[in-house]
């Protein structure tokens, strides 16, 4: 590293923000690499109640957290990270 600048770190051959493909094939493919996610989930509380197990895992490993326990134990994980009481 030269100049005390900060180097790219982007991966060859990596498009960001492609088109997610035909049923999201490609985003669920995608999510097994951390990268830090630009901005914070908006889903509510009933989007989490309904969401398949997959794409709980996917969104916890888009924010680095652990994917541990069924499918209830890690919609109440997310529910507690990513939801704020107003």
């Amino acid at each position: 590293m030269s100049g005390g600048g900060i180097e790219s770190v982007a991966r060859p051959g990596v498009a960001v923000g492609g088109g997610g493909g035909a049923n999201g094939k490609q985003n669920r493919e995608r999510c097994g690499q951390f990268q830090m996610p630009l901005h914070y989930p908006r889903y509510t509380r009933s989007d989490y109640e309904g969401m398949p197990e997959w794409k709980i895992d996917c969104l916890l490993r888009e924010y680095g957290l652990p994917i541990v326990g069924d499918v209830e134990q890690k919609r109440k994980f997310a529910m507690g990270a990513f939801l704020w009481i107003h």
